[in-house]
This record gives C-alpha cells, structure tokens and sequence, in this order.
C-alpha cells in the first residue's frame, strides 16, 4: 500500500504529522546488518505484523521486521484509529443534537468545527504511534528494517540490497483499496480510505459508493458532521456478508441520521460539471444524476502481493483472494506463514490479530527456537 501524504494544514498538521513520522519511519533510521540466519522475519508491520514478530521476539526469537512505507500499516495510518477518531466525534454531535431522548437539554446552537475534529483525529494517531514506534520495536528485541522486500529464494528475503536468511517467515503485506472501473471516476477524482482523512474541509455533498463497513461507517459519520451525504449499493441490502437483521438495523440507523440511500443502485459514469462531481445512478431502468463535491469508494480491497516474488519461494497465490494458507496459515512453503489481509476474507484488525494470527504466531515463534 502506498499512503497519500496530506497537504500540509498549518501549525497543528506540522507538529503532529511530522512526531507520527518520527515515531513510524524515522527519517534518519539506518537499518541494521542482518544476523547469519533469523528465526522468524516479518513482512508487514500492520497488526498482524506487529502482534507476530513482538510475540516471537518476547519468546526469545531472533526477528527481523520489514516494512515498506510507515509502521502500524492501515490500523494506525489510515483505517481503524483514523476512522473511529472521526465516528466517535460524530458520535458526540448526534447525541448533543438528540440530548432531550436521554432526558436533558440540547444545546441551543451545535456547529461542527470540522479542522478540530481532523486534528484530533491526527493527535490520536500520534499518541498511539509512540507505542508502535521503530525505537521502541528495537527496544523489544526486533530489528526493523525500512524498504521494498522480496524473497531471494525458499528462506531468504531482500531488502535494500540486504539479505536475510530465517528458519520461519510471515508474509503480512496487508491489502489495498479496490478501485471501481467507473468511466470518468479517475479524472473526476476520488477518495478512498487511503486519503479521505486528508480532508480539511467536511464536503457540503458526499457520495459513497459501496455498503460494506467502510462506506457505512464513513457515511454516517460524515452526516453527522454535516455532510449531505448520498450512499449507492449495488445490492439490495447494506453489509452483504453479515446477518439480515444487522443490516436492517444498520440500514434504519442511516435514514434516521439522514442519509440518502440508493439501494439497487450502481454508478454507472461520473465527471465534472460546473465545478462539481456529477455521477450517473442506474436502479432498475430508472436513470438519474446526482452533484456533489466528493466521491468517496469503498467497495472492497485486494491483497497486497505484487512485487514480493512469491514464485521464488514457492508460494501459491492469487491476485483476488491472496496468499493460499491452510487453517494453521501456513502458505505452500511450510516454513512461511501468512495471516491479516493478504490472505483472509474477513480484512480486519481483529481478524488479522486475534486469533489466527495468535496461533500463528505462537507455532512460528517456538518452530523458529526449535
């Protein structure tokens, strides 16, 4: 994954943007000479990444760490600590608003300040990041390593011209968001999870494409913070892998906030009209076209696996579903494992630390001693 950079934002941008990069990818970080041989190294420092390689270096193990971009992967940057920052400020918005069903007073005048509820969401991750931080991986025993990976063979990985050899290894490359071959949605441009929380300024209008958790989730919270917000799903229901009754509430939960639905719905086009978004909705035979300011896309994600060289150590995979694993995680190299969303279904945090990955951790930490 490759995270967007936010443009900076005045005083309060600088100070927390650049601790959380000093916390995650420290600017003058020199990676470390390898040892002969590890028993366990980690590709991914997301969750899953993370969990792995503290449990086995608390086990005695000698870990190695690879990261490409920034430590904490999505959780941290730009998925679970971001977004719920947000919701539960819009959260705070919604009860003050509807204060007299919980027997007091609403206050006379609610405005939403919007460049506060950004900063702290930035103070937040920021705050979180000291306890992911490179120094202190170190500090734990883990020797972490900044740059692209690839494996070199069945038990060695690369990385910025260094090579390292393991007994065991974990893929845990995350994934990515999946981008919908809208026509005319590139040049319109597009929001994503990767950069929806650059924003600086709520949008008046918001289209979100997508009824999975994120668009609902983000949906929501941007109408609570003023947002008139306009969600398509292709489906006539809202999260299509979770129970009917879940979804029906969450589906009566967003009208009551007052979010436009279009379920059934597919977005068809979209383009530029007077300097708004325009995009084109098709349900059934019906045709119409709404403007807004953003779009905002959350129908899926794929696994990161390009680039790692997979076929060198012999792992089978798919650019769809991800690495193949069977129920230890283990991939079609025995000693390498896989775990969080290069390889599940369900691609979220809690899926990718606990508990699968608790047991891989666990089997690879003492196969690695042993």
């Amino acid at each position: 994954m490759q995270y967007h950079e936010p443009p900076p934002n005045g005083p309060s941008y600088d100070r927390f943007h650049h601790a959380l990069v000093d916390n995650v990818h420290p600017t003058a970080w020199q990676n470390p000479n390898p040892h002969d041989e590890y028993n366990f190294v980690v590709i991914g420092a997301g969750p899953a990444g993370l969990v792995a390689a503290r449990a086995a270096a608390a086990l005695g193990a000698k870990v190695a760490l690879i990261e490409r971009n920034l430590i904490g992967g999505d959780c941290l940057n730009v998925g679970c600590v971001p977004s719920k920052a947000i919701i539960r400020t819009s959260r705070l918005y919604a009860e003050m608003r509807t204060a007299e069903t919980f027997g007091a007073q609403a206050p006379g005048s609610i405005g939403v300040d919007f460049p506060s509820v950004m900063e702290r969401m930035r103070r937040v991750q920021t705050r979180i990041s000291r306890t992911d931080s490179a120094q202190r991986l170190s500090e734990e025993g883990v020797d972490v390593y900044f740059g692209e990976a690839h494996f070199a063979g069945p038990r060695a990985v690369a990385v910025n011209g260094k090579t390292l050899h393991f007994r065991k290894a974990l893929i845990a490359t995350g994934a990515r968001p999946v981008i919908p071959s809208i026509p005319g949605l590139v040049e319109s441009g597009y929001l994503t999870n990767e950069n929806v929380f650059n924003l600086t300024e709520c949008p008046r209008r918001l289209l979100v494409i997508g009824g999975g958790p994120l668009g609902c989730e983000l949906a929501q919270a941007f109408c609570r913070l003023g947002s008139h917000v306009i969600i398509a799903q292709d489906e006539p229901m809202f999260l299509p892998k979770e129970e009917r009754d879940a979804a029906q509430i969450l589906s009566d939960s967003l009208a009551r906030d007052g979010v436009e639905i279009h379920l059934n719905t597919k977005v068809v086009a979209a383009r530029i009209e007077g300097g708004m978004k325009v995009a084109d909705l098709v349900s059934d035979d019906n045709k119409s076209s709404v403007s807004v300011d953003e779009i905002l896309t959350g129908i899926g994600r794929a696994p990161n696996v390009e680039g790692l060289s997979l076929e060198a150590a012999g792992i089978a995979y798919d650019t769809k579903t991800g690495i193949f694993v069977n129920d230890f995680l283990q991939t079609t190299n025995g000693r390498i494992y896989a775990a969080g969303d290069v390889c599940l279904e369900h691609k979220y945090t809690h899926t990718a630390t606990l508990p699968r990955a608790s047991l891989c951790r666990t089997r690879c930490s003492l196969a690695a001693k042993g």
